[in-house]
């Protein structure tokens, strides 16, 4: 067995004392696994822990002091865990950055958040960091964990490898073994233990201050049965890490379930092999926004008709039984009838196991979906084929906390119910507020913004419009800023029809238009590999995105699917025009945050021909 040293004495519990008691109570047993050559590779409890301490070390000799900010620009792998540990071990706190974040993003966050050190993962993100570098006048160290392109190439002062930062660990740990135990002696719920900072679909992004005692709220939350999963998260449960960790609803799934329910972590290789990962992890908890949910049932859709014909004769067959199956369970809260059970246990026996087996499905136990709305039709699919599946809502100034679907009582079209000891109420304007131990400490640098959300009794607001269902479930309308109020009048949640077009293989991105507007119209966005295997089994040229998106068959296609999504609402809630968006939004861009939430604005100006040609001779009413 390891030698483990001793967990350090605190009478705060952090994230960094929960990882060091997992390691001395379970120092052999698997913390985490990632790819290498084509090979997973174990981390124990043991190993995660020694590193974690090694990188505190490290940042101890750069002058990490509590209170100091440490950046992380990377995608998910062990080092964004070691580093994040370490820092809250220190009592300073870990700022994310997407690895999507342009330069001009990287710029205001490090500048910003006023980061001392950035752990950057490769020659990417490093030219970013030393491109902005002379803005951000706190920034003193620049760590990178992939040396190739960087070695031997760059000089500059601020700049030191992984390698580096460990020996300098290693050496401060010799000569000052008990700086880290002291330090983390000293530790206080109020200490800052994270700055997340939030999407920015209508600004420059805000960053959330999560303390100790926000993040212990919420992993007490989930360790006592009242979160996401019942039972609760255990050693036994294996979780995929692949949405970004500097979000926090894949910092609860990967880090916090981690230290708190001692979980294994299984880090994808990139988000273009999630479903080959899941496959080979078969994860027993998984979370997931809508689109990646949407893809894959896109993708049983593509299989099906490439299938020979016996094969989709079955997968039709099994198909429709799903789709009852899923009405009952939707029609019973998610419960089972004795009916629906037989036929469901004999369709696992000849078509769901090997189905889900596919999708790396087969052995989740708790499967969520959040960020953002999903059509229930998607929900209802992945019910039907056996996959207990529910809808959450939370959001980062609540450390995710707020309601979800309980196993026998899941509500479709609802976010379930408040969760554990989390108080939730709708004011007289149909807002969203919560309440409880989780809600953040404010929005750092920025006391203005914390005021405008956070009232005098402690309830936060969270600026989404809601409605009680059957006086227990929530069911949220839209974003209050994105509710579009026409030049008739009307009021409409643009999402819902969005949500409803893109529960559609073929369709990727909608954007409704219409705020002062005589109608509704909206510019949509193809899934161009969907599209493509379509055209392709049309005998069409199949092209760039461009040329593929404005193709007369094409444009027929969507417009079947805008008649037939139409039907479903009220006529001033109907898209009367449509205009096919000429790219794939982006977020390098600027048309997508780094949750790849639509910025609304940014489209209106970028695509502003688009728009006015689907009102000719219009105006808008109200003020500009």
């Amino acid at each position: 067995m390891t030698a483990v040293t001793t967990t350090p004495t605190t009478t705060t519990t952090t994230l960094a004392s929960r990882v060091a008691e997992w390691a001395t109570r379970h120092p052999d047993r698997v913390a985490m696994r990632h790819k290498h050559l084509g090979i997973w590779r174990e981390i124990s409890w043991a190993s995660y822990w020694d590193t974690a301490r090694t990188v505190a070390h490290g940042l101890l000799s750069l002058g990490i002091d509590p209170g100091d900010r440490v950046a992380i620009h990377s995608e998910n792998r062990p080092e964004w865990l070691f580093t994040d540990v370490a820092t809250v071990a220190l009592r300073a706190a870990t700022v994310g950055l997407y690895p999507t974040n342009p330069p001009a993003e990287v710029r205001y966050l490090l500048s910003h958040s006023g980061a001392k050190v950035l752990v950057a993962e490769d020659q990417e993100q490093v030219d970013k960091a030393l491109a902005v570098v002379d803005q951000c006048p706190d920034l003193a160290h620049i760590v990178y964990l992939e040396p190739r392109g960087i070695r031997g190439r760059y000089q500059h002062p601020k700049l030191l490898s992984w390698q580096d930062l460990l020996a300098r660990g290693e050496a401060h740990r010799g000569a000052y073994p008990d700086a880290l135990a002291e330090r983390m002696a000293t530790a206080t719920p109020d200490d800052v233990a994270t700055v997340i900072y939030t999407s920015g679909t209508t600004g420059p992004p805000k960053g959330a201050m999560l303390t100790v005692a926000n993040l212990e709220f919420a992993i007490a939350t989930h360790q006592t049965g009242e979160g996401f999963a019942d039972p609760p998260p255990g050693p036994y449960d294996l979780l995929l890490s692949y949405l970004p960790l500097c979000h926090v609803v894949e910092r609860t799934f990967t880090t916090w379930f981690s230290a708190g329910a001692g979980t294994q972590v299984n880090f994808a290789e990139s988000i273009a092999t999630v479903p080959q990962n899941l496959a080979e992890v078969q994860p027993t908890i998984l979370f997931s926004v809508p689109r990646i949910w949407e893809k894959l049932l896109a993708g049983v859709q593509i299989r099906l008709a490439h299938a020979s014909w016996p094969k989709r004769l079955a997968a039709q067959f099994w198909l429709r039984r799903a789709d009852r199956i899923g009405d009952t369970l939707v029609r019973t809260g998610g419960r089972h009838t004795l009916a629906s059970r037989l036929v469901y246990l004999i369709g696992w026996v000849c078509w769901y196991r090997a189905l889900r087996q596919r999708l790396g499905l087969r052995r989740v136990r708790v499967a969520v979906s959040g960020a953002a709305p999903i059509a229930p039709e998607v929900l209802k699919f992945f019910m039907g084929i056996g996959v207990p599946m529910f809808e959450a809502y939370g959001m980062t100034e609540n450390a995710a906390i707020a309601t979800a679907n309980r196993p026998g009582r899941v509500k479709l079209g609802t976010v379930g119910e408040p969760l554990g000891r989390a108080e939730v109420r709708i004011d007289d304007q149909s807002e969203i507020l919560t309440r409880h131990p989780g809600v953040f400490a404010g929005y750092f640098r920025d006391p203005k913004a914390t005021a405008a959300v956070l009232t005098e009794g402690g309830w936060l607001r969270t600026g989404d419009i809601g409605e009680w269902v059957d006086g227990t479930h929530l069911r949220i309308t839209d974003r209050a800023k994105d509710i579009i109020i026409t030049a008739g009048g009307k009021n409409v949640a643009p999402s819902e029809l969005e949500n409803a077009l893109k529960t559609s293989p073929y369709i990727k991105e909608v954007v409704v238009i219409g705020d002062r507007r005589p109608y509704l119209t909206a510019l949509i966005g193809i899934e161009y590999d969907t599209v493509a295997d379509w055209a392709q089994r049309r005998r069409l040229d199949v092209t760039t995105y461009r040329e593929l998106s404005s193709k007369p068959e094409v444009i027929e296609l969507v417009q079947s699917l805008v008649d037939e999504v139409n039907q479903r609402f009220a006529s001033a809630e109907q898209i009367k025009k449509f205009r096919m968006l000429p790219k794939e939004l982006d977020h390098e861009d600027g048309e997508l945050t780094g949750t790849q939430k639509v910025k609304r604005t940014a489209i209106a100006q970028r695509f502003s021909a688009l728009i006015d040609d689907l009102y000719p001779g219009a105006t808008r009413s109200g003020p500009a």
